[in-house]
């Protein structure tokens, strides 16, 4: 956290550097300027603007600075040495120069105006001179064209692009193809089913996997949905939505520019007074990926109880011992830590929730935390994704135990209702109860016939054909 200058330090320590409100004292090694040092000044915790925020705002300064460089509105030379210093931003050499605390003005313009600073002083140097020689200027070199109220808002959907496809979409889809294999490899492996958390008519366990994969899918197939909407970047809109010193066809460029240089598919959204009066796609990824939490948090949750003590249907790998002093003991450890980073996503999806009705008039004033909170939701479902596919799924076994108890299942009854009526079925079931036997054992009693009773009764059959690829 940078500090207030202590005025008992070395003058060789710090330079002088001015912005609006005068003169500052700056660390003679940073990179960052005058308003920079002015917002760490009072800064009150240790988190910062997340990193992929801060890269994705180190490509849009290089393509902007490209776009201002090939229309002529910047010397090649200065155009050339800001795409350089930014690129480096984006590559993440600077990092330790963002010192600005995450919980900052509202529309991110300390951030903003940290990454103008460092790259401003770091193309200075590209060129030959001194930081804090204004040889190439924060404001009217590196920010030409822009604004805070869309630089922000465009680099938190590039990030989250970034993140998404790149790490959270693969891990889902991964975890739904195991989920898939194992539909295939245990299709013929029965459980009792259950609802209301008691026993219930059978099914396969290859039917329970495929449920899971096909859920993991449908969410995984919403996320994408939702951050092709974090496509259309409010870049261009500047300081309220109008584009107001923005000059024409700099966005296009700058989003072709993003594409050619970065591999990033975006472009210019048609809705600015919107894009950034309101948080927009980023409060419906937020949603999303609660949703996703939702779904991973039932599956693991499901697995976790089919493993313990109560069920043993399933086993699953043992990582490491499970108590400090009971000896021999192991836990379900990768589905709780699980479990409780779909918690997180809840919450993160509170925050975001909470910062979308706070937007007033023509910006939303909670950008910093609304970034640390999408993008920490996306790094964590990614995570747990990975985590439970290799560390549990791929160990996991059916138990034999599953089997026997579905043959022991007395709910087996309700198969004959069509033969003998729902009172009579209830009485079988009773009464292999009471007996402690089969179904089919109880059933003959009923003078049904042998054989369409163990047709009647056969579990694989009952269990459907729902499920199969």
């Amino acid at each position: 956290m940078a500090q207030p200058h202590d005025p008992s330090r070395s003058a060789a320590a710090t330079r002088t550097e001015h912005d609006a409100l005068g003169s500052v004292e700056v660390p003679a090694a940073a990179l960052y300027g005058a308003e920079t040092a002015r917002a760490a000044s009072w800064a009150f915790t240790g988190h910062r603007l997340p990193l992929p925020v801060v890269h994705a705002l180190g490509r849009l300064k290089a393509a902007a600075a490209h776009a201002n460089g090939s229309a002529g509105r910047l010397p090649t030379d200065v155009a050339r040495a800001i795409e350089q210093a930014a690129r480096e931003v984006a590559a993440g050499r600077h990092d330790a120069e963002f010192v600005v605390d995450l919980f900052q003005t509202g529309s991110g313009t300390s951030s903003h105006m940290n990454a103008n600073e460092v790259i401003a002083n770091r193309a200075a140097e590209l060129l030959g001179a001194p930081r804090g020689s204004g040889r190439v200027r924060a404001h009217d070199d590196v920010n030409l064209g822009q604004s805070s109220n869309d630089v922000i808002p465009s680099a938190i959907r590039l990030a989250a692009l970034d993140l998404g496809e790149r790490r959270l979409l693969p891990a889902l889809l991964a975890l739904a193809g195991t989920l898939h294999e194992l539909a295939s490899r245990y299709w013929h492996d029965l459980r009792n089913g259950r609802t209301h958390l008691m026993a219930a008519m059978p099914i396969r366990f290859g039917q329970q996997f495929r449920g899971m994969a096909e859920r993991v899918d449908h969410a995984a197939a919403r996320l994408g949905a939702a951050l092709d909407a974090c496509r259309a970047l409010p870049f261009g809109g500047t300081a309220v939505g109008t584009g107001v010193t923005c000059p024409p066809g700099l966005p296009a460029a700058v989003c072709a520019e993003l594409g050619r240089a970065f591999g990033q598919r975006v472009h210019e959204t048609a809705q600015h007074l919107s894009a950034q009066g309101h948080l927009g796609a980023l409060a419906d990824l937020g949603a999303d990926l609660r949703t996703a939490a939702a779904a991973l948090y039932k599956l693991v949750d499901d697995v976790r109880w089919q493993a313990s003590d109560a069920l043993r249907e399933l086993a699953i790998p043992d990582l490491q011992p499970g108590s400090s002093i009971m000896v021999g003991k192991q836990n379900p450890v990768v589905c709780e830590a699980v479990l409780m980073a779909c918690a997180q996503v809840f919450g993160n999806d509170a925050v975001v929730a909470f910062a979308e009705s706070q937007g007033r008039f023509e910006l939303n004033t909670m950008l910093p935390v609304v970034a640390r909170n999408v993008l920490e939701a996306i790094e964590l479902l990614a995570g747990a994704a990975v985590a439970f596919r290799t560390h549990v799924l791929d160990g996991l076994r059916v138990r034999s135990e599953a089997a026997a108890a579905v043959a022991a299942n007395p709910i087996l009854a309700t198969a004959l209702m069509a033969d003998i009526g729902h009172a009579r079925a209830v009485a079988v079931a009773r009464d292999a109860v009471q007996r402690g036997v089969p179904v089919l054992d109880a059933a003959r009693a009923t003078g049904l016939d042998e054989a369409l009773l163990r047709q009647r009764l056969d579990p694989e059959r009952l269990c459907g054909e729902f499920g199969r690829p």
